[in-house]
């Protein structure tokens, strides 16, 4: 029998060659994780973390209680990404995630289930291992995402839909990379990880600060990286 990991990156090619193929269809839907797993003969496990790296790619959605379908989510219309990509920069989507993803994550402290939270910190652990920026990006990515998705309103959801569109343009992506350094890296992963605890904690206020104080040290780095002003410290 193959390794777990032979199984999962086995289960990603097969499954990643399936929403290839037949993913081009409106809405289509891919077969439940028991059957995948029975078509490409893995265990579910290696089908769900194949799933998990689909996802965070944006090659696939999921909807609670209708399943995972191929392509991205249809909330958002790619002419507005795109129309708004050239009318903004990286400092004011910065400024935007301020305003939004700390209420995002208040709300998410409130509705997390204890399946959300595990999902969470399997993300962490994915994110920690990561040694290449497309890693790090895909899924720091899902982190926020899931915390949006999380906090169960829809119109907040569809505006960080847009936000993290524009964030996974590739042109956009060099100035984050030019901000990470292997120090900040250990930093973020101290403050996501304090976020998590306060959503496992159901602590909105605790979560709420802690999103906060992540994305103002984002926010400084994205200015020295840009502006090459000197970086501010975190609030306390």
């Amino acid at each position: 029998m193959q390794p777990a990991s032979a199984q999962a990156a086995f289960a990603l090619d097969r499954i990643r060659a399936l929403v290839e193929a037949d993913g081009r269809r409106t809405e289509w839907r891919l077969p439940p994780e028991r059957d995948l797993a029975v078509t490409i003969g893995t265990g579910r496990r290696a089908v769900r973390s194949a799933l998990e790296v689909l996802e965070a790619e944006g090659r696939v959605w999921r909807h609670q209680g209708r399943g995972t379908f191929a392509g991205q989510r249809p909330d958002i219309q790619p002419h507005l990404v795109a129309s708004m990509a050239e009318r903004t920069s990286p400092l004011e989507v910065m400024e935007a995630r301020l305003e939004i993803e700390p209420g995002l994550a208040r709300l998410a402290a409130s509705r997390a289930t204890p399946e959300v939270v595990a999902n969470l910190q399997r993300v962490l652990q994915r994110l920690a291992a990561g040694t290449d920026t497309a890693t790090v990006e895909r899924w720091d990515g899902t982190f926020h995402r899931t915390i949006a998705e999380t906090a169960g309103n829809r119109l907040l959801l569809t505006i960080f839909g847009v936000i993290d569109r524009i964030r996974q343009l590739p042109s956009w992506q060099k100035p984050r990379a030019e901000a990470r350094t292997a120090e900040r890296l250990r930093l973020v992963h101290v403050q996501h990880a304090a976020i998590v605890d306060a959503i496992r904690r159901h602590d909105g206020a605790a979560a709420e600060q802690a999103m906060r104080r992540h994305l103002v040290s984002l926010q400084a780095n994205l200015q020295q990286a840009l502006l090459g002003r000197p970086e501010r410290p975190p609030p306390p």
